[in-house]
């Protein structure tokens, strides 16, 4: 019995979310006494033997261009056949996992837990530590059933990369016919992309105008940063919606997320609690964000934020 990991990929690249459930997925077979392999669906351009720095053994491809677009219940049932000796199956709790997880545990009967922030306890049954109520605590999860299935969350679990070469091999697997059909594709383009950003600077209301987004792109630039932005603002046009972080929003995890003008309504705390750490910059010191923050800085944003970004000029003049 082994473990297997399911590898996302967006435009032939595996997603980085992907690497740390990858990396998960190895230790957890270090504690399980076996080895960890991989499955990656559709035509991938990266070297894929590459992730056996991570620690996996081998990788199984279906190289089929019609798997490039994600349709959950064909990827369901390749997975399925995959992990017809797989004692554990890791996904990253991405969209993608999301919507593949849940029905391959109804396929395979398999205990699930989604959300995942630490390995697994296996001195007495098999436990998983999750996140719940929006990130506000945590729930220790039993699981019993044979087969078991955890999706980790983003950016929660810390990565050790070592050397090694995965065997690459081909998965004889058949796809069903498609179900859904790609008319057309709108991407969504930027530097970083959101969901996979390090580093998140993030603006609301405070901004007053969207004419005053320009310090906030500079400031996300010289800081290889992705944008992002609170609800009302996407509400009102300020910015697109594809940036809007929160409960109802992209719900993120990066290393460091500024809020810049941003109150901390707890409904846009609960899409940004994961991050590691939290700079809260705001004029109002009685701002609720500021008990979640890390840092924080009771100064007005337009006075604030150019002098940070000539701090970094400079530094990055000296470097």
């Amino acid at each position: 019995m082994s473990v297997l990991v399911f590898l996302d990929q967006a435009d032939g690249h595996i997603k980085k979310s992907s690497l740390e459930a990858a990396n998960y997925a190895a230790k957890a077979a270090e504690q399980l006494g076996t080895t960890a392999e991989a499955i990656v669906l559709g035509t991938v351009n990266d070297e894929l033997g590459t992730v056996g720095n991570y620690g996996i053994k081998k990788v199984l491809t279906v190289a089929d261009a019609a798997l490039n677009n994600l349709d959950a219940q064909v990827y369901t049932n390749i997975i399925a056949a995959a992990s017809e000796n797989a004692e554990l199956i890791v996904f990253s709790n991405n969209t993608t996992g999301k919507a593949i997880a849940p029905r391959l545990s109804a396929k395979l009967k398999a205990g699930l837990v989604s959300g995942a922030v630490a390995l697994p306890q296996t001195g007495n049954g098999f436990i998983v530590k999750k996140s719940v109520f929006s990130g506000k605590a945590f729930a220790n999860i039993l699981v019993s059933s044979a087969k078991k299935i955890v999706s980790l969350n983003p950016n929660s679990f810390t990565v050790e990369t070592g050397s090694g070469t995965a065997e690459v091999v081909a998965f004889d697997a058949k796809p069903d016919t498609a179900k859904i059909s790609v008319v057309s594709v709108n991407k969504i383009t930027g530097e970083v992309p959101l969901s996979e950003a390090d580093i998140v600077v993030s603006a609301g209301r405070g901004m007053k105008g969207p004419e005053n987004w320009g310090m906030i792109e500079e400031l996300a630039h010289l800081l290889g940063a992705a944008t992002a932005c609170s609800r009302p603002v996407a509400d009102i046009g300020w910015r697109p919606h594809h940036e809007h972080v929160g409960q109802t929003g992209l719900a993120i995890a990066p290393n460091l997320y500024i809020a810049i003008g941003i109150s901390g309504a707890i409904q846009h705390l609960a899409g940004v609690n994961r991050s590691k750490v939290i700079v809260v910059i705001n004029k109002d010191p009685e701002a609720p964000f500021f008990k979640a923050a890390d840092y924080g800085i009771v100064g007005d944003a337009f006075e604030v934020v150019p002098k940070i970004i000539d701090a970094i000029k400079k530094l990055k003049a000296v470097a």
